[in-house]
């Protein structure tokens, strides 16, 4: 029996260097950073293309991004772990069986299941779109989730070539769950995945859009105090609804994206108003990547998310 993660490839051990867990059944931590490489594919191209390599970039990335939890982090305001005893962990990557081209996201749902049940919250970095999809499920025990989804794409395809669980469809597939309650889309811009049907299904199920220009607009702080207060929440972040400038490493560059500070913004925000259930960062292309700034931004990203999360009194 395959198991649900393997350790990440040998070119960079594990996130920020964190210990390697993946007996899941006895895992004792507070985060743990997970690794979902393949999604479901729309062709033969798709099935191990460059965001298969994004897991072991921003592992390999995290190493540039500083020398240990110990250092003050000014986007954070302190130290990440801010004196408590916190519990990070690397659980690997769920691997994939081309004999079983949809056996990984079973074995992904699985494997949050048990992150969440051992009492952590799950960090992952894809992979497409896609692999929320899995991730969204395993969260059924948690409802009601607000979901709060950065993208320049809508992502409510219902289905393309037949597959409904790729990376145009996870937001159309999380409306259909009735764990996930409110729906905030942030970032939207330019043409993309959604035609007139899909922006119509969005706003049947009341899913709130917001544009770039809203956003640039009226500020982060305000699209902030449209989302209720008190909640369990859950965060998905397209690699390309960040602007290019500074995550230059998508398939699908759009200008005028949300900027690093807005992001870093919304993840405090939401971590002072509830409990944030878990994050991914999806959509990274390695081999488009200027100087590994964009996976050192999904590494700052993620170090930013644990700060919170410290801070709001959620962990430790």
């Amino acid at each position: 029996m395959m198991p649900l993660t393997v350790p990440p490839r040998s070119v960079y051990t594990t996130f920020m260097n964190v210990p390697l867990i993946t007996d899941l059944d006895a895992l004792d931590a507070d985060f743990a950073i997970i690794g979902m490489p393949y999604g479901d594919p729309y062709s033969m191209d798709e099935v191990t293309n460059d965001q298969t390599n994004a897991p072991t970039a921003v592992r390999r990335a995290s190493e540039r991004l500083s020398s240990g939890f110990d250092y003050w982090d000014f986007d954070i305001g302190g130290t990440v772990f801010d004196g408590k005893p916190i519990k990070v962990v690397d659980v690997g990557d769920v691997p994939g069986d081309p004999r079983d081209p949809k056996s990984h996201y079973l074995r992904a749902e699985q494997a949050v299941r048990k992150i969440l049940a051992a009492g952590a919250v799950p960090i992952t970095i894809g992979g497409d779109h896609g692999v929320p999809i899995p991730v969204f499920r395993a969260l059924s025990a948690h409802g009601p989730i607000t979901l709060v989804h950065l993208d320049a794409h809508l992502d409510w395809r219902d289905e393309v070539n037949g597959a409904k669980e790729g990376y145009s469809s996870p937001i159309r597939r999380a409306s259909e769950m009735d764990h996930i309650g409110e729906i905030f889309q942030i970032g939207l811009r330019g043409q993309g995945s959604a035609r007139a049907a899909e922006v119509e299904a969005a706003l049947r199920y009341g899913a709130h859009l917001v544009s770039a220009s809203d956003l640039h607009r009226a500020g982060m702080e305000a699209i902030l105090q449209s989302i209720p207060a008190g909640g369990r929440y859950y965060i998905s972040i397209d690699a390309d609804g960040m602007d290019p400038a500074v995550v230059p490493a998508v398939g699908a560059p759009q200008p005028g994206g949300i900027t690093y500070p807005q992001v870093i913004e919304l993840i405090k925000g939401l971590c002072g108003k509830g409990r944030v259930m878990g994050l991914d960062f999806v959509e990274l292309m390695p081999g488009r990547d200027v100087n590994e700034i964009s996976s050192i931004t999904a590494a700052h990203v993620i170090l930013n998310f644990i700060g919170a999360s410290v801070r709001a009194g959620h962990r430790g």
